[in-house]
């Protein structure tokens, strides 16, 4: 459960975020709006990436501001760009780096890593060099480091930007098959088209918050 609470942001004196209050029970949730709306800040507040100027977010009851540590241990965050997240030289080594502080051996956290590949698409890709998997596959691997530490809820902040239609549409698979509750954050409608729920914001604001089909003719409207 995920809970905004008179949520709103200030970058000097700038309003980014409004008193949002949203209450997040649903498995898969999108947000869209335009460039500058806020649906980026947003979802960085679920972990903590940003601190709201007012209000209170809640993941689970635990505060991403006061309980920083175990909300991280709940949330794993994937970013637009993929490269921003790999740091390890081969694909196997980088999910095994996120299991650094597992407590698990060596060994076991390199089985486990090699596991979550297979899982999600990359059998065989372990021993891969990460910087020349595919813009597709790099975004897949990102997913995996988050995935080997189980958390209860995946954000993502505009997955599919740098996809082409056919890894976009895998990447959509993978979400619709995770136990997790997924926040997405895009500019990609088709993506959210089975989603339990869509959120629109526009300066700032929630301007509608429905399933899918009636919140983005909403927002068609709104941008054109």
């Amino acid at each position: 459960m995920i809970e905004f609470e008179g949520v709103g942001h200030r970058f000097g004196e700038r309003v980014v975020l409004e008193e949002i209050t949203l209450t997040l029970p649903e498995q898969r949730v999108g947000f869209v709006g335009a460039n500058g709306s806020g649906k980026s800040t947003l979802a960085r507040t679920v972990n903590g990436l940003v601190r709201p100027s007012s209000g209170t977010v809640r993941v689970d009851g635990l505060d991403p501001v006061r309980n920083g540590a175990a909300v991280r241990r709940k949330v794993g965050f994937v970013f637009t760009n993929p490269d921003s997240q790999i740091v390890m030289p081969t694909a196997g080594e980088d999910v095994a780096f996120s299991l650094r502080r597992s407590g698990l051996p060596r060994a076991e956290r390199a089985r486990r890593a090699a596991e979550v590949l297979a899982e999600h698409g990359l059998a065989g890709y372990a021993d891969h060099p990460a910087h020349q998997l595919s813009g597709g596959q790099k975004q897949l691997l990102a997913v995996c480091g988050m995935l080997a530490l189980d958390p209860d809820v995946l954000v993502c902040d505009e997955p599919t930007t740098l996809l082409d239609l056919r890894n976009a549409r895998h990447f959509a698979e993978l979400l619709r098959g995770l136990r997790q509750q997924v926040l997405v954050v895009t500019h990609d409608l088709e993506l959210l088209a089975d989603f339990d729920r869509v959120v629109v914001l526009d300066e700032g604001r929630v301007v509608a918050d429905d399933e899918p089909e009636p919140a983005l003719d909403h927002y068609r409207k709104l941008v054109t």
